[in-house]
C-alpha cells in the first residue's frame, strides 16, 4: 500500500460579521456552467457524416481546466453601466462595502484592451496555503461572460494572508449589465513553487521520443477514451 503524504489545505478564511453572507468559495468542477451539463457528450446528428460526434465534454484537457482549483462566487450583485464603447464604466452593487472600484487608465497605458478602463471587484475572502504554496487567479477557465474578463496574477498566499483584489476590464457591449450575487468571479488554483521551478531542454528529439510521440498520436486517434483511460490515469 503506498501512503500519501499530506501537504495542508487551502483555507479561504471570512470575517466573523461576513459569515453566511458570503458566497462561500466552492470546487471548480461543482461550479460547471449549465451549457456544459446540458451539452451530450456525443452529437448522435454528426455520426452520418462519418464525424465522430464527440463534444468537448469528452475532452479531458478542457474538463481538467474546468474543474481545476476553486470558484470564488462574487460576493454581491453588480451592475456594470457600460457606455462610450467601453471608454466608461459606471458600477453599483447591492453589498454594504465596496465591490468595484476604478484603476487610473495610465496604470495599463498600451494594453491590448485601451481604452477600456481598468477596474477591480474587490474580495473579502483571505485565502492561505501552506509553506511553499502559491495561487493563480485567472477568469474562470472556459467560462466567458461577456461581461468582464479577470486579468490573470500570482499570488504567494502563504506568506499574505490579506484579502485579493481583483483587476478586471469590462468586455460587454455598451448597456447595463447585471451579474448576480453567486456568480464565478475568479478560479483559484493553488501550486507549489517548487513544482514550477523547472528548467527547460529544447533539442531535436530521440528516435525512443518520435516513437512515443506517434504512439500516442496514433492511439488517441484509435480510441476517443485513450487519453483518460492510460495518459491521466497516471496522476
Amino acid at each position: 500500500m503506498v501512503f500519501r503524504k499530506r501537504v495542508g489545505s487551502i483555507r479561504f478564511l471570512c470575517r466573523p460579521e461576513d459569515e453566511g453572507v458570503l458566497p462561500p468559495p466552492v470546487p471548480a468542477k461543482a461550479y460547471l456552467p449549465e451549457w456544459f451539463r446540458k451539452l451530450p457528450a456525443i452529437d448522435e446528428s454528426r455520426l452520418s457524416t462519418g464525424d465522430t460526434g464527440l463534444t468537448v465534454k469528452r475532452c479531458m484537457p478542457f474538463l481538467d481546466a474546468m474543474t481545476t482549483g476553486w470558484i470564488l462566487p462574487l460576493a454581491g450583485t453588480v451592475r456594470l453601466e457600460i457606455a462610450e464603447g467601453g471608454r466608461s464604466v459606471r458600477a453599483g452593487w447591492d453589498l454594504d462595502r465596496t465591490l468595484v472600484s476604478n484603476h487610473g487608465p495610465h496604470q495599463v497605458a498600451g494594453h491590448p484592451s485601451s481604452p477600456r478602463p481598468p477596474c477591480k471587484f474587490h474580495n473579502y475572502w483571505t485565502i492561505v496555503t501552506p509553506p511553499g504554496w502559491s495561487c493563480l487567479f485567472v477568469d474562470p477557465l472556459n467560462r466567458p461572460n461577456g461581461i468582464f474578463e479577470v486579468v490573470a496574477g500570482i499570488v504567494d498566499t502563504d506568506s499574505y494572508a490579506s484579502e485579493i483584489h481583483f483587476p478586471f476590464f469590462a468586455t460587454g457591449s455598451d448597456g447595463l449589465h447585471v451579474i448576480e450575487k453567486g456568480s464565478p468571479l475568479v478560479q483559484v488554483i493553488p501550486f507549489r513553487r517548487a513544482d514550477a521551478d523547472l528548467t527547460a531542454e529544447i533539442r531535436v528529439e530521440t528516435a525512443q521520443e518520435a516513437r512515443t510521440r506517434a504512439r500516442i498520436l496514433r492511439n488517441t486517434r484509435a480510441a476517443a477514451g485513450w487519453y483518460r483511460e492510460h495518459a491521466r490515469a497516471r496522476r
